[in-house]
């Protein structure tokens, strides 16, 4: 009879060990559970991030890295590194990134159920610098908000070496910032954008974009300086050989700005111009990295419309035009 227990004791024993391996291979397997960890050491062109794997799905984690690109949620059809499988935290370097770019970036993780990700992080990587002549001397001058600009002696003139950046006039007045294009469309007095409405990418190396009406307040340079006159543009390009030769003389050299083959360019001047685009009167952007658009002070026959003058990418001259006051360019500020 005690036989006849023990015999059954192990039976029970067996078939509970049996269940109990029965449902752990029926438990379904899982994609590795994770967080994405910070981004940081964010320069031109790389960044550091990684993750850290909390759980990894019933399965053993076969690879995991971070993935990333320029729209949101990124997956490992993207950009992505590898590192070796396991659980905990890792961290891995993303390279080959653009300078000045918004990017999207998730930590991943993979066994044999699949992918899981972690939560998204965006950043942005640093402008490229501003490529002046090194052969030349700069001096400063500072705006109201604190941007500090480099300056340059042209013949008899000193002008400012980057593009404004201001958010205020120089008495301290803010300048209404107008993102919405219906609004820019049909606004006729002062306003002022960064490209694409994205100050982070575009400020510090492109400056804002005005519309005419805030350079006709007379207010938008530091005290002393002032938005350059037709005139003074053409005094400008004359000591500099003619308008047909200017702009080569007056482009930032290289193309990390300038979109190839930036025809003619040696800043010989040290003006360093760049091609921060322009915002049309109907509210869209275009042409960065293509043209760069500079107001003048002096108004067209037609009401509607000012002076400014041109670069372009594929040609050394720098162009003159009218075009409708309500649309956005850059400023270069000169001395009085």
């Amino acid at each position: 009879m005690k036989n006849i227990y023990r015999i059954s004791g192990v039976i029970l024993v067996i078939l509970s060990i049996f269940l109990i391996y029965s449902c752990k291979k029926k438990e379904k397997l899982m994609p590795p559970a994770l967080i994405t960890t910070a981004v940081n050491e964010i320069s031109f062109t790389t960044a550091t991030s990684g993750g850290d794997i909390t759980d990894i799905g019933g399965a053993y984690v076969t690879a995991r890295g971070v993935c990333w690109n320029t729209s949101v949620e990124p997956t490992i059809d993207n950009n992505k590194t590898t590192e070796s499988g396991g659980l905990g935290a890792f961290t891995s370097s993303l390279t080959q990134l653009a300078p000045g770019t918004k990017y999207y970036v998730r930590a991943y993780g993979t066994n044999v159920a699949g992918t899981g990700y972690g939560n998204e992080i965006m950043f942005t990587t640093q402008s490229s610098p501003i490529i002046f002549n090194p052969n030349l001397t700069y001096g400063t001058v500072t705006d109201i908000d604190g941007n500090v600009y480099k300056t340059i002696i042209i013949g008899t003139q000193t002008w400012m070496a980057e593009n404004l950046r201001t958010t205020k006039y120089k008495e301290g007045t803010a300048i209404p910032l107008l993102t919405d294009n219906t609004a820019w469309a049909n606004l006729i007095t002062p306003s002022y954008c960064w490209y694409s409405n994205n100050a982070t990418t575009y400020k510090n190396t492109y400056g804002a974009l005005y519309n005419w009406y805030s350079v006709n307040t007379g207010n938008l340079c530091p005290t002393g300086w002032h938005v350059p006159s037709y005139d003074e543009w053409t005094t400008l390009t004359t000591y500099l050989g003619d308008a047909i030769v200017a702009g080569g003389k007056l482009k930032e050299t290289d193309t990390i700005h300038w979109t190839t083959p930036n025809t003619g360019a040696t800043n010989e001047s040290g003006f360093t111009a760049l091609p921060g685009g322009n915002r049309s009167y109907d509210g869209s952007f275009s042409y960065i990295g293509y043209y760069g658009y500079w107001w003048s002070s002096t108004e067209y026959a037609l009401t509607s419309d000012a002076y400014y003058r041109y670069i372009s990418f594929k040609s050394s001259s720098m162009s003159k035009g009218n075009y409708h006051r309500r649309s956005g360019f850059s400023i270069r500020c000169l001395k009085d």
